[in-house]
């Protein structure tokens, strides 16, 4: 006898083979019906929509469908028909099915529809089971896939750049240490100092905040490269836009100025935004009609878009003249804030938008600078709702003014070394830039806490599971 294999729910919808016998194995999300019929809406995680079993009561028996409740996993072999009811254009009369783990209607937390992001935070090992975390997991998937694509379909390599470093790549200062000595008692320097010699790599350690600095050394020999992989920062920052643990996208490109940085960065986020549009429509719908109804027009909006480049001292004087009234007061030589951000997409050029040429003492030390001596050819990309989603640069290839630079800035010469080896053999210009996986996950989902866009997001006080 030939074994029936599994179909999923979403090849099963696509289908018109009816009178087929089908195997199919999901979780209920809802079952009603009367004392001849009962409808159960299974779902198994391969599509945003439900199939829909019938079973006729007096097929099976009465302890097994009292059984069946909102979160059971069952198995149902049964009949692909044509669905003569409203919602679906296919349904299975079933056959026969086996119950493989039921769900107390009295403690299931997700027995109910309506509940809250917030709440659903608290139970993250099962909200992946809701319509929501469905559609924004899915699409996660997709644009993980979009990206690998994309480069590689553009000459790149994926480098796995380390987890565990001995550099602190932006600066940034908040990083987690890793180490093996004992917390409570660890070995001293003569000054009192911990004593990192003795620790497992024989100096201080920490979890990564970028892959940057490691793609360089690849793109210095392979030409076009990306990492993508978790970043990790130490910041106590409570915001519905901070985690402690997220992925970036970072690709490096050898012989790349900043112009060639900006035509990729365009190409790159519109391909993201096509493709998704292309491959992950249902879900898109799910979460326009429910969290956001503008997002497949942003969406949209950014593939027919041409980007607007202009200089950071373009946008000042933009937002000086603009009358606007900011929180955050502007002036040369500060950082943008958000507010200032979207006014320049959303209200004055309404489109994306590229700013380069930052003064040097707000960016970090590896750019190019220019040759006015107060400003690096660092790049933004700015987005709808969204502010800043790439940051990168042109990165500074001349030795003598990166050493200033980082002479400038206090850095430890022996901590960078290897980085500065790459700029005294065989030098040449080169670009890149990062883009945060999560921000990007936001962006098009329409979510908007971060938390959301993560399978198990890592906060203060927060690393449950």
């Amino acid at each position: 006898m030939e074994h029936l294999r599994r179909s999923k729910v979403v090849d099963l919808l696509q289908s018109r083979d009816f009178g087929k016998e089908v195997l199919v194995k999901g979780w209920v999300r809802t079952k009603r019906g009367n004392k001849q019929l009962n409808f159960i809406a299974l779902n198994d995680g391969s599509v945003i929509h439900h199939i829909q079993i019938v079973a006729e009561v007096t097929h099976f028996d009465e302890e097994l469908l009292k059984k069946i409740t909102t979160g059971s996993a069952i198995a149902v072999k049964g009949i692909l028909v044509e669905s003569m009811g409203q919602g679906q254009q296919v349904e299975i009369q079933a056959r026969s099915i086996e119950l493989y783990g039921t769900a107390d209607p009295e403690t299931y937390p997700l027995q109910k529809k309506g509940h809250t992001l917030e709440f659903l935070r608290e139970i993250a090992h099962l909200r992946p089971r809701t319509n929501t975390f469905g559609a924004v997991l899915r699409i996660r998937h997709s644009m993980a896939y979009a990206i690998h694509k994309y480069f590689n379909d553009h000459g790149f390599y994926y480098i796995h750049s380390p987890i565990i470093t001995g550099s602190d790549a932006e600066g940034a200062g908040a990083m987690f240490r890793v180490t093996t000595l004992d917390p409570k008692t660890p070995p001293l320097t003569p000054e009192g100092k911990v004593n990192y010699s003795e620790d497992f790599f024989g100096k201080e350690t920490n979890l990564t905040v970028s892959g940057q600095l490691e793609a360089e050394l690849g793109a210095l020999a392979l030409s076009l490269v990306y990492t993508f992989g978790p970043t990790f920062r130490a910041e106590n920052s409570n915001t519905p836009r901070h985690l402690a643990e997220f992925w970036m996208i970072e690709p490096e490109m050898a012989f790349y100025d900043i112009h060639d940085n900006m035509d990729l960065a365009e190409d790159f986020l519109k391909f993201l935004m096509q493709y998704i549009l292309d491959h992950c429509l249902d879900d898109l719908e799910f979460l326009n009609r429910m969290y956001d109804n503008e997002l497949i027009d942003r969406l949209k909006h950014i593939v027919s878009s041409t980007f607007e480049r202009l200089t950071y001292t373009e946008a000042i004087k933009i937002l000086k003249a603009s009358g606007q009234q900011w929180e955050f007061p502007v002036d040369w030589g500060s950082d943008l804030q958000a507010e200032h951000e979207r006014y320049l997409v959303e209200k004055h050029f309404k489109c994306p938008v590229m700013l380069t040429d930052y003064p040097k003492e707000i960016k970090a030390f590896y750019m190019k600078q220019n040759e006015d001596g107060k400003t690096v050819r660092g790049l933004d990309v700015l987005f709808p709702r969204t502010g800043e989603i790439i940051g990168g640069s042109q990165r500074e290839e001349n030795y003598d003014q990166l050493l200033q630079r980082i002479n400038e800035l206090g850095i430890p010469e022996k901590d960078v070394w290897w980085y500065l080896d790459t700029r005294r053999f065989g030098t040449a210009p080169h670009s890149g830039f990062g883009l945060g996986f999560e921000r990007l996950i936001l962006f098009v989902t329409g979510m908007s806490n971060i938390r959301d866009v993560i399978p198990f997001p890592r906060t203060p006080k927060n690393a449950e599971f």
